[in-house]
């Protein structure tokens, strides 16, 4: 038995129904796209930042296209490992563009974490804190550690009751504040121009990060009921949901607040804007509910960078080393994924954090469509067309975010480029690491084969 199916066998298949597996990929979707990057988009996109929001949509569903393709032909816990090992080969480039999609969902982590400890400190007015957003952050890794730790079918368990919480009051949160500011207020006085559309463009690298949840589903196929028929619906299903609720805090956070007043409170910004249009028991209620989204975005994150951290492993794409810990190599993975995400939570600020994310996201992306057109797209009856509009959807939001991130930030780009870097570098090394020791163990065997033929009266 090879290691895909060792690892298959190793999963509770069926343990996630189609409903589970869209609260999962809503769960992971909204904790980030709401609370953790409103006020991101809108500091570039300017009072057009709902248009970011369907733009990202549009091309999420457009890239969901490969992903579904390839899921249909073989669902597989860890699902994108599998993609790109089958496009490239277990290969250097299929093990590292493995990596940057698991370090964009610790990333991820991280920022849904850092995200929670702001709201829960804006009440107190501690959200400036560095210290204390970095221990809340950290305490709520660890606590999606503990929920993991049980088993499946608690991650999909509590993801669906959270998931449920947080979309409905979400929902009400942005109607009645759209109630009671009105449609045409706030930012949505101020002009809006197109003249701009390179900021425009580059936000939508934020909306498309905050869509790209949906691979929690991807990485978890193998373990969804009915995955040739549920993974697709369960990735369509999570994006329409996102879309109609993204599109409606949009509207209510843009009605409240003034572009400024949202740059200004983007860590908090649907805090922010609950409490002109609601009043104080609008501000709770929505600090509760960010409280409720960002813990299930981070547990539901967690249980799928485990899952395709385990299968790199199996695969033997990524090293592993046990450091005397007890258990099998999903339990250490979970291990590895908070502590990675805990740093991260604690060394860096939210914007760097999300910028880091979209691009190491963007460049997988592009790898997964590049490799399915060149190599499978006949063998899944993928269409050409539209795995190359993928591609140059994400190529044309990429070259724009960068644009607009070397005027900005510029020290941004230079971690990404050495990050990304840095991972083929170390695929390299490792994967060649491997074949000479494969090569070793195989002369070894024919030398000791020869003398014991030798050896023979």
């Amino acid at each position: 038995m090879d290691t895909h199916s060792a690892h298959e066998d190793s999963l509770n298949k069926g343990s996630i129904t189609l409903l589970g597996g869209v609260a999962m990929g809503t769960g992971v979707m909204i904790g980030a796209g709401i609370f953790a990057l409103t006020g991101q988009i809108a500091e570039l996109a300017g009072p057009l930042f709902p248009l970011s929001f369907v733009a990202g949509a549009l091309i999420t569903a457009l890239a969901s296209y490969s992903y579904i393709k390839m899921s249909n032909a073989w669902p597989s816990s860890g699902g994108i490992a599998m993609i790109l090992q089958k496009a490239y080969g277990p290969g250097v480039v299929a093990a590292s563009a493995s990596v940057l999609m698991a370090m964009s969902m610790v990333i991820n982590e991280s920022l849904v974490a850092r995200t929670f400890a702001t709201y829960a400190l804006r009440p107190f007015g501690l959200e400036e804190n560095a210290l204390l957003i970095s221990g809340l952050a950290l305490g709520l890794i660890v606590f999606a550690y503990l929920v993991n730790a049980a088993g499946n079918r608690s991650v999909s368990g509590f993801s669906l009751v959270m998931s449920a919480i947080k979309v409905g009051g979400i929902a009400v949160f942005a109607v009645a504040a759209i109630w009671a500011s009105g449609l045409f207020a706030g930012a949505f006085t101020e002009p809006a121009s197109l003249s701009n559309g390179e900021a425009l463009l580059a936000s939508v690298a934020f909306s498309i990060l905050a869509f790209k949840g949906f691979t929690t589903i991807t990485n978890s196929g193998g373990e969804i009921v009915d995955p040739h028929k549920n993974v697709g619906r369960t990735i369509m299903i999570s994006i329409a949901v996102c879309i109609v609720v993204y599109l409606l805090v949009a509207l209510a956070v843009g009605s409240s607040l003034s572009i400024g007043e949202i740059v200004q409170a983007r860590d908090y910004s649907l805090a922010a804007a609950a409490r002109p249009a609601l009043g104080d028991l609008g501000f709770y209620f929505t600090v509760a509910i960010a409280i409720s989204a960002t813990t299930s975005g981070v547990i539901a994150s967690v249980f799928a960078v485990s899952r395709m951290l385990t299968m790199l492993t199996e695969m033997k794409m990524i090293p592993h080393s046990h450091f005397g810990m007890k258990g099998g190599i999903r339990s250490h993975m979970l291990v590895y994924t908070v502590v990675i995400a805990g740093t991260l939570a604690v060394l860096f600020d939210l914007s760097r954090i999300a910028s880091l994310g979209a691009f190491f996201y963007l460049v997988m992306d592009m790898l997964v469509h590049w490799g399915v057109f060149r190599s499978l797209r006949k063998k899944i009856g993928a269409r050409a067309s539209v795995l190359l509009t993928a591609l140059a959807a994400d190529a044309v939001v990429l070259a724009a975010f960068t644009a607009a991130k070397l005027k900005s930030d510029p020290a941004v780009v230079a971690y990404a480029v050495i990050g990304i870097a840095a991972v083929f570098v170390a695929e390299w090394i490792f994967l060649s690491g491997q074949r000479r020791e494969t090569n070793t163990d195989s002369i070894e065997n024919k030398v000791e084969s020869g003398s014991g033929d030798h050896d023979r009266p």
